[in-house]
């Protein structure tokens, strides 16, 4: 039953979600912390910015995580799977339609339709990561992480492996 509940919290989020990981973020997020509480919302902020300073897809990084964490490795792969088989068939049974009709004004109206909600569920994320970072650490020390994260990353062009690990290394010297 683990299994299937696993695959569920997965391939929901996948074969809904539209825009790749970061737009589907959010949904896992609702899953793993909401729906069946495999994770706190802080330990899952804490996955998810571990997982962004880590090299690949973000999505199959959680999903790969999250499954071991709740059923070992037949729940990493499971989660995994739930994670790539949605974009596979997707892709496979929409790419020649969607390459025919490339030129199109309609496809090309969806794409920038789809673009404002992705944005939307973004930022009810982070909002959601600010007021709990605020709870957990206080505003004096999220703002001033939140400013020098914002500046390393606009201003100087810093990989945000850097503005991570820096931000961990704050919160062990500071916050731990």
């Amino acid at each position: 039953m683990i299994y299937w509940d696993i695959f569920l919290a997965f391939f929901i989020p996948n074969i809904i979600g539209y825009g790749g990981g970061p737009a589907i973020i959010p949904l896992i997020e609702a899953e793993v912390v909401g729906r069946y509480g495999w994770m706190t919302s802080q330990g899952f902020a804490e996955t998810l910015a571990l997982g962004n300073a880590l090299p690949s897809p973000i999505a199959t990084k959680m999903a790969g995580y999250v499954g071991y964490e709740v059923a070992g490795i037949g729940g990493a792969f499971v989660a995994v799977a739930a994670t790539v088989v949605p974009s596979l068939l997707l892709m496979l049974g929409a790419l020649g339609l969607l390459y025919r009709h490339r030129d199109s004004p309609r496809v090309k109206r969806m794409s920038q339709w789809v673009r404002p909600v992705i944005a939307m569920m973004m930022a009810w994320l982070t909002l959601g990561f600010f007021m709990e970072s605020i709870d957990a650490s206080g505003a004096l020390h999220t703002l001033l992480l939140g400013v020098v994260a914002a500046l390393a990353l606009v201003r100087f062009n810093t990989h945000p492996a850097f503005v991570v690990i820096g931000a961990l290394v704050y919160g062990g010297l500071f916050l731990g």
